[in-house]
């Protein structure tokens, strides 16, 4: 019988890419996780020592404690945190389960940057539409939910991005931008090593409504006219942000659950 305070592998990732995922931590020990340097999307490490810091960052929301076998490291943790009043539970089989599911996207530690604070810090141009909205979706959703991305004059993202210690994107000239016929969001399922089938539906539409190839793809008209109409409505880059994220996660739902349905009239006609 499994244990209740336990998640598998297929049930964490039916959750990872949504708005409601839970905080994911993995505490396994440096040496284990310098043998494999892979995290699990949207993870964060932490040492298993420092209780107090995981209480402190976690309280209130439902975590997911991952160690290499799902045993000692993540069942301790995750009970201690319950015995505080936290939702947490441990991944059953730790990271060599998820390494071994096949369908399991893992991302390289090397391509996550530093934080700067409590997340990673982003930076690109200001009035964003399709790419600099669709990034910061990806980020947050599968690389660090606790990213903060700054909008700011196009002349000024090298500069800020020295001054501050942020990650440009979607600029002309920087690792983080347009690479062939790709765009950003492409370049991030690469270097995030993210290809899975839902996300690689996404990039197809939302390439050929970045790169006005809108032919390539039908849904990409769609896209393109909520970008510029969500451009229209907001006037502050960061409450535009916000609401564009939802359009991502419906997009992402569809891609992932009901790209093949369609819906027909009299009712009942669709699949």
């Amino acid at each position: 019988m499994a244990a209740p305070n336990e998640i598998t592998v297929s049930q964490l990732l039916r959750l990872i890419g949504t708005p409601d995922a839970p905080a994911i931590v993995d505490v396994c020990i440096d040496a284990d996780f310098g043998d494999d340097p892979y995290l699990i999307p949207g993870s964060i490490r932490h040492p298993h020592t420092d209780i107090s810091g995981l209480i402190s960052a976690h309280s209130g929301r439902a975590c997911i404690i991952v160690c290499q076998k799902g045993r000692k490291l993540s069942q301790g943790v995750a009970a201690w945190l319950r015995s505080d009043g936290i939702d947490a539970r441990y991944l059953q089989g730790g990271m060599l389960a998820w390494r071994d599911r096949a369908e399991a996207p893992r991302v390289p530690a090397t391509t996550v940057p530093p934080r700067v604070g409590s997340g990673t810090l982003w930076v690109t141009r200001h009035r964003p539409r399709i790419d600099r909205i669709a990034c910061p979706w990806l980020i947050r959703r599968f690389v660090d939910p606790q990213a903060r991305v700054l909008f700011v004059a196009p002349a000024d993202v090298e500069d800020v991005a020295e001054r501050f210690g942020a990650v440009p994107f979607d600029v002309q000239g920087a690792f983080w931008s347009h690479r062939g016929d790709g765009c950003t969001f492409d370049t991030m399922l690469d270097e995030f090593a993210l290809h899975t089938p839902p996300l690689d539906r996404m990039a197809r539409i939302i390439r050929a409504a970045d790169t006005s190839r809108q032919d390539r793809a039908p849904e990409a008209a769609g896209l393109f006219a909520l970008s510029i109409g969500l451009s229209r409505q907001y006037r502050d880059d960061q409450h535009q942000l916000e609401a564009g994220l939802a359009i991502y996660d419906a997009l992402f739902r569809w891609a992932r659950d009901r790209q093949g349905e369609t819906h027909g009239w009299p009712a009942g006609r669709g699949a």
